[in-house]
C-alpha cells in the first residue's frame, strides 16, 4: 500500500472562522459582517457564530447566500430565537460559556464591533488558545490585528 499518495492527493480541509460581535439587531456593523460572511464562503471556510441576531445573523446571511456553511453555536439549551441563516445549529446550554467552546471550534477569529462583552470574552478565549483573531472597528487589545475592510479581515486570517 502507498499510503503517502493518499496523503498528498486529499484535497486541505476548510478553514472553520469564528466571527462573533453584537448581537443587536440595528448593529451598525451588519454591511461589514455581511460581506466578512459572502467572502468566507467564497472561499470555502466553515463560518462559526454564536447563531442568534445582530452580526451573527449578518455574517450567517452573506454565507448562507453566497453558499456557505454556517454553524450556531448556542447559549441556549434549545434552538429557539436561532436565526434562519444557519446550516447547522447547536444548543449547548452553556450561557455565555458557549464562547469558550466558540472560540476552540474555530481555527481563527474575526471580531466585528466592540458593543458588548462578550465578544471581548471571545477574543480573550481565542488570544488564549493561540487562535489568531483580527478586529474590524473593535476592541483594543494587545495582540488583536486590526483590519480596515472586511477583505483584509478574511485575508488575514484565512493566510
Amino acid at each position: 500500500m502507498n499510503f503517502g499518495a493518499s496523503i498528498h492527493s486529499a484535497p486541505m480541509p476548510p478553514r472553520y472562522v469564528a466571527v462573533c460581535g453584537d448581537s443587536d439587531p440595528q448593529t451598525r456593523h451588519q454591511e461589514a459582517a455581511r460581506e466578512v460572511g459572502k467572502l468566507l464562503a467564497e472561499a470555502g471556510a466553515v463560518v462559526l457564530c454564536g447563531g442568534y441576531g445582530g452580526v451573527m445573523e449578518a455574517v450567517a446571511a452573506g454565507a448562507s447566500e453566497a453558499g456557505g456553511t454556517v454553524v450556531g453555536i448556542l447559549s441556549g439549551a434549545d434552538r429557539e430565537g436561532a436565526n434562519e441563516y444557519l446550516t447547522i445549529t447547536l444548543a449547548t446550554g452553556l450561557g455565555q460559556a458557549r464562547n469558550a467552546v466558540l472560540a476552540t471550534a474555530s481555527d481563527a477569529v474575526i471580531a466585528i464591533g466592540s458593543s458588548g462583552w462578550g465578544t471581548l470574552s471571545e477574543i480573550a478565549h481565542a488570544r488564549r488558545l493561540g487562535r489568531p483573531v483580527v478586529g474590524l472597528e473593535t476592541w483594543r487589545v494587545e495582540g488583536l490585528d486590526q483590519a480596515g475592510s472586511p477583505a483584509e479581515a478574511v485575508r488575514r486570517v484565512l493566510a
